[in-house]
């Protein structure tokens, strides 16, 4: 199991899948499948090994699939106050 690819894709996941997604637009299985194409090629970008993603790439789909799949109603001020928060508490401000 590798661990740096499973917090590399969470991070991902939070940072490009905000809840809320447009199912008019596309459906979620055809988001997740164009989320996880996008993943992939970020990874390889940042030198992940085709084994560490492969490896872990069953765990992570689900995830991608519930994020997509969340149709909690979104709050966009309030997401950018969460993110400006929690990058305050990362900086040990």
């Amino acid at each position: 199991m590798s661990m740096r690819f499973n917090k590399w894709a969470s991070n991902w996941i939070e940072e490009n899948i905000p809840p809320g997604a447009n199912t008019d637009i596309e459906t979620y299985e055809a988001r997740a499948k164009r989320l996880m194409n996008e993943m992939y090629a970020e990874a390889t970008a940042v030198n992940f090994s085709d084994f560490e993603i492969k490896e872990e790439w069953s765990r992570i789909a689900p995830l991608v699939l519930a994020a997509v799949s969340d149709t909690t109603e979104f709050d966009v001020d309030a997401y950018a106050l969460k993110t400006l928060l929690a990058n305050e508490h990362e900086d040990g401000d």
